[in-house]
């Protein structure tokens, strides 16, 4: 089969010709993949930013966005068979620890992650397990909903954890309005009756936001912060930060009330607060790392009844390079769908 791999770090993944994954357990899935995100968390890994964390050996086939169609089932699957349509939660998880006991399966200790250290769905055809698919309606296409299995899921899980701060009357500021911030937008909208504000530096971007409901959109420019001030009546409740670097840190923090909560989703740069002005405003920052199987089940039920949708434009798997660098030089709105055997050479946007 074709898979995308990176065979060393800060140079352009292959596209290769590799063996198709095997079972080799009794929960073990093999999934025909349908369509696979891109996330910049894979130019990140390019760049070797997760090989201390996650130690993956090279050369591997990246992708963890991942949607399809059973192919293959280990003799003790019983949730899903072959011809299910379906979507794959990021990790690949044991069900045994105390954080998958608990619900908290992200945070399962005996995990692997398809895409960063071992090999993903950037490819024909992917290995998971029982425990990582959410089985979806038919009619449910994997080039509509790939994406949903982490920037979706990511951007959901940090709206559901915030839903308490948000009761109507409360304000919510959006940074970034790409890939994980649109669906954040529609997860803000869909749980909560807070006033949205979105910024971003791209007209697009706050297009977009525009038409999928946000109250106020804000161009990121030195005006910026008096805006929010203005918006909010003088901060947000809470401040959801999808881009994580290059000054959006400090920009999220500067634009809390007192009591307020700064949520940072994307990452690459550096939250640095005094910690007088940490108790003295009585802030609180929060991280959010991907979210729960009960979390994606949720995000597909809203995506089903309309409540959620991604804006992505579709590459074919040959192409996957071209996409990567597309999304570095930003000029990829909404997210990048890859596709194995894609139809045609013009993009596609949806």
């Amino acid at each position: 089969m074709k898979a995308v791999r990176v065979h060393r770090y800060h140079e352009d993944p292959h596209l290769d010709d590799v063996d198709e994954p095997r079972i080799d357990g009794p929960w073990d899935i093999i999934v025909e993949i349908g369509a696979a995100g891109l996330c910049r968390t894979d130019l990140h890994i390019v760049l070797g930013q997760w090989d201390a964390i996650q130690h993956p050996s090279l050369p591997y086939t990246i992708g963890h966005e991942n949607a399809g169609w059973v192919r293959e089932v280990g003799s003790a699957v019983g949730n899903v068979a072959p011809g299910d349509t379906v979507i794959m939660h990021p990790l690949v998880t044991c069900g045994l620890c105390l954080p998958c006991r608990s619900g908290q399966d992200s945070h399962c200790e005996n995990a692997v992650f398809p895409g960063l250290n071992v090999d993903g769905g950037m490819a024909q055809f992917m290995k998971t397990n029982a425990r990582a698919v959410v089985k979806l309606d038919p009619t449910m296409q994997p080039v509509d909903i790939a994406a949903l299995a982490d920037a979706g899921l990511t951007a959901y899980h940090a709206v559901r954890k915030a839903v308490p701060l948000l009761p109507p009357g409360t304000h919510a500021v959006v940074i970034g309005s790409g890939g994980l911030g649109h669906i954040g937008v529609q997860s803000l909208l869909a749980l909560t009756a807070a006033t949205v504000t979105v910024v971003d530096t791209s007209e697009a971007a706050l297009e977009l936001a525009r038409q999928l409901g946000a109250h106020h959109t804000v161009v990121s420019d030195p005006n910026a912060a008096t805006q929010l001030m203005e918006i909010t009546g003088g901060g947000a409740h809470v401040v959801f930060d999808f881009v994580g670097e290059h000054g959006t840190e400090a920009q999220g923090l500067a634009a809390l009330r007192n009591r307020g909560s700064y949520y940072t989703i994307g990452y690459g740069g550096k939250v640095e607060l005094e910690t007088l002005s940490i108790i003295s405003r009585e802030i609180n920052v929060v991280g959010n790392l991907v979210g729960t199987y009960t979390d994606l089940v949720e995000l597909m039920d809203l995506t089903a009844r309309g409540l959620v949708s991604l804006h992505t434009t579709v590459y074919d798997l040959a192409d996957a390079v071209q996409a990567m660098h597309d999304l570095d030089a930003g000029t990829l709105v909404g997210r990048g769908i890859l596709v194995p055997q894609a139809s045609g050479s013009p993009l596609q946007t949806h």
